[in-house]
């Protein structure tokens, strides 16, 4: 019983850790004072800021690490119906393909 327990948590933290959408940068120096992101800006210190790309980042020692800010539709119609995004937002629209002023259903989204 403990095993399955056990199974079920090991997984639980694997599909949460999956659907975070967070990657990691390491610093390029142990002995620096910020941290170089992919566009070669460096940032302070245990600072935050959002990317353009609706990221949240922060700097540690270590180095970056950014999580998307967008939850994603995931239970809809594929078929019938596409994702927009709105960069400005940082948002999703769901929209029928034949007539994109009608919204779809979504079920299920993952941040």
């Amino acid at each position: 019983m403990n095993a399955l327990l056990f199974s079920f948590v090991v997984l639980a933290t694997f599909v949460t850790l999956c659907n975070a959408q967070c990657y990691f940068i390491p610093n390029e120096s142990s002995a620096s004072n910020g941290c170089k992101d992919l566009s070669g800006v460096t940032h302070e210190l245990k600072s935050d800021w959002k990317t353009e790309d609706c990221e949240s980042c922060h700097c540690s020692n270590d180095g970056i690490e950014c999580c998307n800010t967008a939850a994603i539709p995931m239970g809809y119609d594929r078929d019938k119906c596409q994702a927009v995004f709105n960069k400005e937002t940082c948002t999703y629209t769901v929209l029928e393909k034949k007539d994109p002023l009608k919204n779809c259903t979504v079920t299920a989204w993952v941040l």
